[in-house]
């Protein structure tokens, strides 16, 4: 089954909130409700509605910023796959589908997104797509990790 993503929209905001990642994941991803109220007052988050089968599986959001002269950027920092849906390979063909839809813009100066350090799943999940470690955030205490253009 192919994995789609699409933007949140009133036919599919019902199902993007109600789902639900694992008990064990739970502090590793915010709320999909809280992420789509955060977009509403920041332009340039993306957030994603994962679809596969035709069905509503799970929720990303990336960030763009784009400066006068030089290269965009990205942020992906929302990624969940309901509970039920996991262990599919479902997370593994949307992260695909987020990146071939940010390269589809063009020259980027990198991709990053953040992983809270204890969490070697996510590691190694992003390290399959080229992510590479590069600093710790200040702010957070989450690991960076890059895609470089």
């Amino acid at each position: 089954m192919g994995v789609t993503l699409k933007s949140i929209t009133r036919e599919n905001f019902e199902a993007v909130i109600a789902l639900e990642v694992a008990t064990s994941q739970r502090d590793y991803v915010a709320d999909n409700l809280y992420s789509i109220a955060e977009s509403s007052f920041h332009p340039t988050y993306q957030p994603r509605a994962i679809y596969c089968g035709g069905e509503v599986v799970g929720f990303l959001m990336y960030e763009s910023f784009h400066h006068d002269g030089q290269l965009p950027a990205y942020n992906i920092f929302r990624l969940m796959i309901d509970r039920r849906h996991q262990g599919r390979g479902i997370g593994h063909r949307a992260m695909q589908c987020v990146l071939d839809e940010i390269r589809a813009h063009g020259p980027f100066e990198r991709i990053a997104i953040c992983y809270v350090s204890t969490n070697q799943v996510a590691r190694d999940f992003y390290a399959s797509f080229g992510f590479q470690e590069t600093a710790l955030s200040e702010e957070t205490g989450e690991v960076i990790a890059e895609i470089r253009g």
